[in-house]
Order: structure tokens, then sequence, then C-alpha cells
């Protein structure tokens, strides 16, 4: 069953779904252009590692760590008096760091072992305040003063957007810099009702680029998943309609037969 809506599906967005999700998307993605690409260049899936928790995000290692041995020769002992608690301790329970493993994508020249361009699909990880995002915005900079195009796509309405100058609001951009034309880059805006519009793939200037049709991509992904046994389309989606989206939403999910 494809997808009811005709370009991102918001119930996609779910934290439950979206890191199967970014998983699938990204690896379909390195896929197409492989196949598009090669023998020139070669599309490599890159990994970064986030430390989460429910509330925060970290990247990387502690900068301290405390450890002791499992076992002891020669325990020492003293005769220090434990006082006795005034009352039994309460039983908590505390929010755990999980192991985020996160794709992106790098297209090599083969010849000159370069990195030609960079293809970041954004996650929370990106966008949520914290250290995630300071790394990752250091990252973009940096990107941004080399010779590496970059295409940076946000299929999430959550947080706050990554910075650029002119102000455009929407729900879902895709951002297309090309190395030779920066400071100005190229911005597809769009929303929720609308179509994911087509956008190229910057590489050397003497190479054709390839079209990205994203919502052919997405829509492979959603097949593949069974997304459409895992969303309850009689739900609100995570973050939620706004008034105007949700009686258009409701309208369209019906047509489908998706809501009662």
């Amino acid at each position: 069953m494809p997808s009811p809506f005709p370009g991102m599906n918001p119930y996609l967005e779910n934290r439950k779904l979206w890191r199967d999700v970014h998983h699938r998307l990204i690896t379909a993605l390195g896929d197409y252009l492989s196949i598009q690409l090669r023998p020139k260049y070669i599309v490599a899936v890159e990994i970064e590692i986030y430390k989460t928790t429910e509330e925060n995000i970290m990247v990387g290692v502690p900068d301290v760590s405390v450890q002791r041995p499992l076992t002891t020769k020669n325990p020492i002992t003293t005769n220090v008096a434990v006082a006795e608690p005034a009352t039994e301790p309460l039983t908590v329970t505390l929010p755990m760091p999980e192991i985020v493993k996160q794709g992106y994508l790098e297209i090599i020249d083969v010849v000159k072992q370069e990195v030609v361009t960079a293809i970041e699909l954004i996650s929370p990880a990106n966008k949520r305040s914290g250290k995630g995002r300071i790394t990752y915005e250091k990252k973009r900079l940096e990107i941004l003063g080399s010779s590496t195009h970059l295409v940076e796509i946000d299929l999430l309405r959550s947080w706050q957007h990554l910075p650029f100058e002119n102000g455009i609001e929407s729900d879902y951009r895709i951002l297309v810099s090309r190395a030779n034309h920066r400071p100005n880059a190229e911005l597809y805006a769009f929303n929720i009702q609308d179509n994911i519009p087509k956008f190229p793939i910057p590489l050397k200037s003497e190479d054709v680029e390839p079209i990205i049709n994203l919502h052919e991509l997405l829509e492979g992904v959603y097949h593949r998943a069974s997304y459409d046994l895992r969303i309850d389309y009689n739900q609100e989606p995570t973050p939620p309609f706004s008034e105007k989206d949700a009686v258009w939403a409701d309208n369209l999910l019906r047509q489908k037969q998706c809501r009662q």
C-alpha cells in the first residue's frame, strides 16, 4: 500500500520510526547514486555515532571516565562508622544513554580519492539544542569553507531549522550548496501538502548531475518497510498538524481509506 501523502509523510517523523526511515532512505539514495555515478565516482556510506537520552543528545565519548576494578586483592578495612539512613531509600529510574549510529553519504572521485559532495539527511541529533547540534553546525561550516559541495535534506518539522539567511519558512527543505557558488545556495522549500521537489546532486563542472526523485525513493522505502502496517492514521502525527493542515489531512486520509 503506497503512502497516502503526495510528498513527505509526516507520520514518518515519529521518533519510533525515524531512525529506521533514516537508515533505509540514506541507503536507498546511496544505492541509486552508486549506479548512476560509476565508474568515475563511488558513493560511500559514512557513520556518525551519537550517544542520546530522552531529553538530551551528546556526541562522542565522555570527557572524563571514572572506573573501578572488578575485584580487589587487598581490601582496606576501616573503623569509621557508617550512619544508618533515616528512612528507607526510594527506587528511581535514571535516563540511560543510547548509542545511535547515523549514516551520511560521501561522493568520492575514484582517481583523486577526494570527497566531491557530502549528502546529509538531517536527524534529531542534528537539530535539537545541545552538543549534537553544535557538533553538526561545526561540521557544516567546515564543509561550507571547503571545495566540497553540500546537499542537506531536512524532512523533520520539529526543532529550529539549520541557519541560512533570507528567513524563508517551510515545513521541509532541501539545500544544495555548490562550492563554486557560495555563499549563495539553492533552497527547495516545501510543505506537508506539497510534492517533494526533484533536485540535482552537484558534481565536478564537466559532469552531468543526476536528478533525485526523493518522493520515489521514499515510496520505495515505505513499501519495503511495510510502514502502512505500523502507522495508525486515526491518530495525530508527532509533531501535530497545524489547524489548516489537520483539515486537509483528515479529508485526504478519509479519501484514501486510511482513516475511519
